[in-house]
């Protein structure tokens, strides 16, 4: 079975498909100025047009894991914006961690895994 990889660089691949499935790299906002709602907006706007490139969408997502710099203080602030996106009766398994970003900057970055059609 063959190994699709989009947008590949040296380190990593923004989208891998095999057997079926769709793996997204860590997607976040590449503005980075915003707070944590707006932050959480565009990533999920990212992950939209990346599951749409290949060839799926956020119905058929299967698992995200959500980093967040400081759970205590953004985790509520993320769910407003993840649950206005979040398609009602398609929730994907999730899971939510604090942890130190790439940079200070990033307040959120987000992992996909989800199913093609």
């Amino acid at each position: 079975m063959s190994v699709r990889r989009l947008h590949t660089e040296a380190r990593y691949s923004e989208i891998v498909i095999h057997n079926g499935t769709v793996y997204l790299a860590g997607q976040l906002d590449e503005g980075l100025s915003a707070g944590i709602e707006q932050q959480t907006r565009e990533t999920l706007a990212s992950i939209d047009r990346m599951l749409d490139e290949a060839g799926t969408d956020k119905t058929r997502i299967l698992s995200v894991t959500i980093y967040l710099k400081d759970i205590d203080a953004d985790y509520a602030g993320m769910n407003a914006a993840w649950d206005a996106w979040v398609p009602k009766g398609a929730a994907p398994a999730r899971a939510t961690v604090e942890a130190k970003l790439y940079a200070p900057e990033v307040l959120v970055e987000m992992s996909v895994v989800a199913a093609l059609p």
